[in-house]
């Protein structure tokens, strides 16, 4: 008999991860607060449970995906919580972003209650999610890891671990989203001078991201910066500020000063205070036009 699985949180990632662990034969209970977002699964045989506690039940595994650390906690601890109807022995595979400290926690309560707890937070946009194309990144107890195993080629296309201690994978989440924020950055700025200078952006993007910075990061994002055009929306720009906070709390609770980091963070509020919400974070690229005097585009 399958063992049976649960989803928590059915936003754009959440739905293309749940989806593919039902095409691969898995029998999967899902929960959303807004339960309609769970119809397309109905008909691949998703179980629609009412309360987080509910999809848990009898479950082996439950992954969560939601916004923040309020949101993770919820869902995990408060009433109705996963952890209520959780089984002993069963796992919790948390894909969201959120402080490590909050991870470490909630492990302590998973724990307690006789489960555990797998930070499994994930690299990657809702397309590259569909296409089973997500690098996940684990840290969490070995044998709860190797529970989890089984479900992951339904996924992503690779998984690395960081050990035992449930904080370390979303440090590193936190600093790959940095990461792309900074090339994000260095993108615009290079585009706009360019631009200002006489010469095509998309012909700037072309050469630098087939030689000197041919890699994903640099052809996808930098895509988007050239046409300056931030559709389809990956995540929005309030979701990355957060983030940028939480790397910028840990670095400041580690004595670690990162200039960079508060640039991006900055041009992210920025972003999110003129009130382009309905784009994709990579968006904030566009203030380095309009500071540039080039004027707004979408």
């Amino acid at each position: 008999m399958a063992e049976q699985l649960a989803f928590l949180g059915l936003g754009s990632m959440g739905l293309a991860m749940a989806t593919n662990l039902l095409k691969a034969g898995h029998c999967v209970s899902v929960y959303n607060r807004t339960a309609s977002k769970a119809d397309p699964l109905l008909e691949l045989g998703a179980t629609v449970a009412a309360t987080p506690a509910e999809a848990a039940r009898n479950a082996s595994v439950v992954f969560t995906m939601v916004t923040d650390d309020a949101a993770l906690e919820a869902i995990t601890t408060g009433p109705d919580g996963l952890l209520g109807g959780l089984p002993p022995g069963a796992v919790h595979a948390s894909c969201s972003t959120v402080a490590p400290d909050t991870n470490r926690r909630l492990a302590v309560a998973h724990q307690q209650h006789g489960s555990a707890f797998v930070a499994m937070p994930v690299f990657g946009k809702p397309e590259a999610a569909a296409a089973r194309k997500l690098w996940l990144v684990t840290a969490g107890l070995a044998a709860a890891k190797e529970k989890l195993r089984p479900y992951l080629d339904a996924l992503g296309q690779g998984v690395y671990d960081f050990g035992e201690d449930p904080g370390a994978a979303n440090l590193v989440k936190l600093c790959g989203n940095f990461m792309l924020g900074a090339a994000i950055e260095a993108m615009a700025e290079v585009y706009t001078l360019g631009q200002k200078s006489g010469l095509e952006r998309q012909q700037l993007h072309e050469f630098f991201s087939n030689t000197l910075f041919n890699c994903p990061v640099y052809k996808n994002y930098g895509q988007l910066v050239a046409s300056q055009h931030y559709q389809p929306v990956g995540a929005e720009p309030p979701i990355l500020r957060k983030d940028l906070k939480l790397l910028l709390h840990e670095a400041h609770e580690q004595i670690v000063p990162m200039p960079f980091a508060n640039i991006i963070f900055d041009q992210l509020s920025a972003t999110v205070a003129r009130g382009r919400q309905n784009l994709d974070w990579a968006s904030f690229a566009q203030l380095a036009t309009d500071n540039a005097g080039l004027g707004q585009q979408g």
